[in-house]
């Protein structure tokens, strides 16, 4: 684990689902070492019946007992137990809340709707740099909504529109949903301020509409995480979906569990509805929701204001890179090429140029043939918070060309990767790839040898400095790293030894 950190685990007693995910360590940048999930459908005639179903009780009290199992096997010595809608909203909730504790060991705290609406709003924080829109958590119960502006939390509202309540209220008859849907959105009296701004999407029958969609649109990259969908797009695409006949026929459809793909028609109407009131410049579907909200209420103020991204690059160099310490020099190395006024970077392209710096030898134990193609899998996979979709592929390209160069073909992933980001990106991650290349060439990967060899830009010339003690690096192979960054700078390379 990163750091010789403590696991952290979180069981979310959903109405849907219940879940025990199981963090390296309360830090910025979370990585889940488990996740697992149970269809248990706690909420599905609590409306109707006031009470959770036996069976659904049963499901969710066998998959406690086995959390409590495997958190012990894991050493998990903080663990968090959270409950919501429709163990809130049950008559028998308290009896399923002693069983339960007796289940997996632990307290088990039920929210109330707000406290769901800011654990939510906080995973979006944590997920995203400086996230400013509408947060939704659609949930099996309940639709949490949390205005966010500037990474501070506004208005909430908490509606009973989650997907097992709107199928029991309604007999699973999907037009009586449409009216019920409407009245309690028409209600929110804030949602004007969600104009113009993201939507930021939380909960799994969202991802899923989410997985549907980007198999439709044979999207290259499986990451649900950031994943946006324009509002007009998103809008044609669930009326498609709740419109649907026969779903099982809808396109991606098949991919989605059986117990998700009831609840599918009724998640599509309930954000078409709600995207047509708040009227947002896109839809930004989020993985981090209310488990990463209670983790990131833990953290310490100064672990609250690291950079998400920077934080995983690091603590992945100290784990995967032969030098930790290398991989910060390449940061300062490259900072002189970018300090040019031909190559000027906004902060989060530096943000992103130093991640791909921290991570470029993640892939050093690869077979030489292969590391470009493994690196470019790993990055454009990886569980990376405060990054969206454009960043990552940035990422995956800049280490790819670290090992490729200017050789690029036999790798299908990375072209289709290319087709999604622009070419002012493209061109930065070939120039940034093409600089970790060079500075590979002339430290070995060692640290304290870029330090003492800097490159310098002047009028159509980079210009690398030898000092006498590394003089005996110069030579063949070196010099075409430094001309294929060159080149691509539109500069001449020149090597000086210093005497």
């Amino acid at each position: 684990m990163a750091r010789g950190l403590e696991p952290i685990g979180v069981i979310d007693i959903g109405s849907n689902s219940v879940r025990l995910v199981v963090y390296d360590g309360a830090i910025r940048s979370p990585t889940p070492i488990f996740n697992e999930k149970v269809l248990c459908g706690l909420g599905r005639s609590v409306a109707t019946t006031g009470h959770l179903g036996a069976e659904s009780v049963a499901r969710a009290l066998a998959a406690l007992t086995r959390f409590r199992a495997i958190a012990a096997i894991l050493r998990v010595k903080n663990l968090r137990a959270i409950a919501t809608a429709a163990v809130r909203d049950a008559v028998d909730g308290a009896d399923f809340i002693a069983r339960g504790e007796a289940a997996c060991g632990t307290h088990i705290e039920i929210l109330t709707g707000e406290q769901e609406a800011r654990y939510a709003a906080e995973g979006i924080v944590m997920g995203f740099i400086a996230a400013n829109g509408v947060a939704g958590d659609l949930g099996g119960g309940s639709l949490e909504l949390i205005d966010i502006a500037a990474d501070e939390l506004k208005s909430a509202t908490t509606l009973p529109l989650g997907g097992l309540r709107l199928i029991d209220t309604t007999g699973d008859k999907i037009e009586r949903a449409l009216p019920l849907v409407d009245e309690a959105i028409a209600r929110v009296s804030w949602l004007q301020a969600g104009k113009g701004r993201p939507f930021y999407a939380v909960g799994g029958t969202w991802r899923a509409l989410a997985k549907v969609h980007m198999e439709q649109s044979n999207y290259p990259l499986r990451v649900m995480h950031g994943y946006t969908i324009p509002t007009k797009a998103a809008l044609d695409f669930c009326d498609q979906l709740r419109r649907a006949k026969k779903l099982t026929q809808v396109p991606g459809v098949a991919d989605v569990t059986r117990a998700r793909r009831e609840v599918l028609p009724y998640g599509a109407l309930v954000l078409e509805r709600l995207l047509r009131q708040l009227e947002p410049s896109e839809v930004v579907f989020s993985v981090f929701g209310i488990r990463e909200g209670l983790l990131y209420s833990q953290l310490a103020p100064h672990e609250r204001a690291r950079d998400p991204l920077l934080c995983f690059a690091e603590d992945y160099a100290r784990m995967r890179s032969r030098s930790f310490e290398h991989a910060q020099e390449l940061c300062k190395w490259t900072d002189t090429l970018f300090a040019d006024a031909t190559l000027t970077e906004t902060d989060d392209e530096r943000r992103l140029r130093h991640a791909a710096c921290l991570m470029s030898d993640i892939g050093w134990r690869a077979h030489p043939d292969y590391r470009g193609e493994q690196s470019l899998n790993i990055l454009a996979h990886a569980s990376l918070g405060g990054i969206d979709h454009q960043g990552r592929i940035f990422l995956a390209l800049a280490v790819y060309y670290r090992h490729t160069g200017h050789n690029e073909g036999g790798d299908q992933l990375s072209d289709r990767l290319k087709a999604v980001v622009n070419k002012r990106a493209q061109r930065r991650a070939r120039i940034v790839g093409a600089a970790i290349r060079a500075a590979h060439m002339l430290s070995i990967g060692v640290a304290g040898v870029i330090d003492e060899t800097p490159l310098s830009l002047e009028p159509g010339r980079l210009v690398l400095t030898l000092p006498a003690t590394y003089a005996g690096l110069d030579g063949e192979r070196l010099r075409r790293r430094l001309d294929s960054l060159a080149a691509l700078i539109d500069r001449t390379a020149e090597v000086r030894l210093k005497t």
